[in-house]
């Protein structure tokens, strides 16, 4: 054995072997207090990047399912109020019965046609006040958006399975010697490729469907199921160019991407919409009339709460995948960043023995240089 006192190579060995073990038991100290396997970007650099990305997710998720959350609330409202308008045009159908029948004088007519008034008024207040979050509902905002190049024609409405996009639109009235419309009134709608959309025809065994007298409603059909309808000022043939944006309704974020999103459709709700905007009682003639008016106007009602009902279930199914993937997403987080605290706890309890066994070594070596001072005697 040679013994030198310059330098103590036994206690740089037992130095550095401790050194290295006390790193790894501020490691284990550090993992087991904050509870994450990942505290910095040198422990697993590639398992950074992929929680954090997953992180975001996480995040993102749980604000899509408030999203979806906040949507399901708009569909209630207005399903709500809708309800109160689907009561009112009952009451309004009972009137209007009661009103037709030969039985009821004018001065009764009158009467009844009071509370038709007020019943109007009512529904036409909920149209223009029901709101979510200051955003007016029924006003036409969340409607899908439709313009034509004629000032005296509007676009009011059309479905979903509408294609977006612009075509040429040429309406031909044909009226009777009475100025009254006949079935002989037709429409022309070509695409913007040039191709004629076939037009289904009515019951009214008409391609579309012309009411009214200085202001037309003009309802297209097509085989493919979508429809239009839109309001005109006509009395000769028109032609117009038609633009259907297919944009206006109300987007929700459902998604923690872009593009994860689901439109809301809400129609404007407004007397004019449902077809009750003339209606009266005040002779028998228009009860008569009316009862047709009142039935078309449930039906328009009905139309735009099924509408609804399907949006509500679709996001509280949305909510449901939403929460899932959130769950599934957070398991696979945590297997990536949370420490296994028993396995960290092993790990702990080793590192504490072999830095002790270290630094026991290590004041061993420090005392190997004393011995040269038994040679020196």
């Amino acid at each position: 054995m040679s013994l030198k006192i310059n330098y103590n190579v036994s206690a740089m060995i037992a130095n550095n072997s401790l050194k290295q073990n006390d790193n790894k038991l501020s490691t284990a100290l550090e993992r087991l207090s904050s509870g994450f396997k990942i505290n910095h970007a040198k422990d697993n650099p590639s398992g950074l990047a992929i929680a954090r990305r997953m992180n975001a997710q996480i995040k993102g998720l749980g604000v899509a399912k408030q999203d979806a959350e906040d949507g399901i609330s708009v569909v209630e409202i207005a399903d709500g109020a809708l309800a109160e308008v689907h009561d009112m045009l009952q009451r309004m159908n009972e009137l209007a019965i009661k009103s037709a029948t030969g039985t009821v004088s004018d001065n009764d007519r009158t009467i009844l046609n009071k509370e038709i008034d007020q019943l109007k008024e009512e529904i036409a207040r909920i149209g223009q006040t029901t709101e979510f979050n200051g955003q007016h509902l029924f006003d036409g905002s969340f409607d899908l958006k439709g313009y034509t190049s004629d000032n005296n024609v509007k676009v009011n409405y059309y479905s979903d399975s509408v294609p977006n996009g612009k075509y040429s639109l040429a309406i031909m009235p044909v009226y009777d010697a009475e100025g009254g419309l006949t079935s002989a009134s037709k429409a022309n709608l070509v695409n913007s490729e040039g191709q004629l959309v076939e037009l289904s025809v009515t019951g009214d065994g008409k391609q579309l469907i012309l009411t009214g007298d200085d202001e037309l409603e003009i309802r297209l059909g097509t085989k493919d199921g979508w429809d239009a309808n839109i309001k005109a000022g006509l009395t000769t043939m028109v032609n117009m160019d038609l633009d259907l944006t297919g944009i206006g309704a109300m987007t929700l974020q459902i998604g923690a991407n872009e593009g994860q999103t689901i439109d809301l459709r809400i129609p404007e709700i407004s007397l004019l919409n449902i077809g009750i905007e003339d209606l009266d009682l005040l002779t028998k003639e228009n009860a008569e009339t009316a009862i047709d008016l009142i039935d078309k106007g449930i039906k328009f009602i009905s139309d735009v709460r099924s509408r609804l009902g399907a949006y509500q279930n679709r996001l509280e199914h949305t909510q449901t995948n939403l929460l899932t993937s959130e769950e599934n997403m957070t398991a696979a987080y945590s297997r990536i960043m949370d420490t296994d605290m028993a396995t960290e706890m092993t790990e702990y309890t080793n590192l504490q023995v072999v830095s002790q066994a270290a630094t026991s070594m290590l004041a061993q070596a420090n005392e190997r240089p004393s011995q040269m001072l038994q040679l020196l005697q």
